[in-house]
């Protein structure tokens, strides 16, 4: 079942983006390529400002974060890519972290008492083990775990670590897809062997991840 839904998801959004108007990759290439006009002439300002906004981002989950790893891929490249959003995306959770420790308590413990239920097995279980298995895979949302970590007794920096280790795989393969989509020339490269491994990494990332912390935790 999970690889037919796999397979199924590919497909349509292969023919997503196959039947995009004409236009469509030459607006968002006009738009990469005046980000990148920009990143060439203030490289620094630049990774600077795309920092700030991730974190930004991430601290309050506001939707984007994907798109903006994306956009980082085919800017920063890999390396440099790796280290603004792995630093960025680990410090706004660990930001939205200490907000729901210290200003949302009691909104969360209320919320979000079924799944802190959860949470609070896995970690006297577990312990920071069970804190890598859920940001390897995603069992819970990325920001109900920052915010139902919060009400945990975990250490800050030890939460940072631990989360930085765990995002690591995920962000690597966006930001290569990333890399992927910025070489596109027409919207028939989408079918090109690099794309389609691309497509297939995202969508084996979640399953491998879930057999590996079975596996291992």
């Amino acid at each position: 079942m999970r690889k037919l839904l796999f397979a199924t998801l590919v497909v349509v959004f292969v023919l997503l983006i196959v039947y995009l108007p004409p236009g469509s990759l030459a607006a968002l290439q006009h738009y990469q390529a005046q980000f990148s006009a920009w990143h060439q002439q203030h490289p620094l300002q630049t990774a600077v400002l795309f920092f700030a906004i991730y974190v930004l981002v991430t601290t309050l989950s506001i939707p984007g974060a994907t798109l903006l790893t994306l956009l980082a891929g085919s800017q920063f490249g890999l390396i440099q890519g790796t280290v603004l959003v792995a630093l960025a995306a680990t410090s706004g959770a660990t930001f939205a972290m200490l907000i729901s420790r210290y200003l949302l308590r009691n909104w969360v413990q209320k919320r979000f008492a079924t799944p802190m239920s959860a949470i609070n097995r896995g970690m006297e279980r577990e312990g920071l083990y069970y804190l890598f298995a859920l940001r390897l895979t995603p069992v819970f949302p990325f920001f109900l775990i920052n915010l139902l970590m919060g009400l945990t007794s975990v250490n800050t920096w030890r939460y940072f670590a631990v989360s930085l280790v765990g995002m690591l795989p995920a962000i690597v393969v966006y930001l290569n897809a990333g890399r992927e989509l910025s070489q596109l020339r027409s919207l028939g490269d989408i079918l090109s062997p690099g794309m389609m491994l691309m497509f297939i990494l995202l969508g084996l990332l979640p399953l491998v991840s879930r057999r590996l912390v079975a596996r291992f935790f």
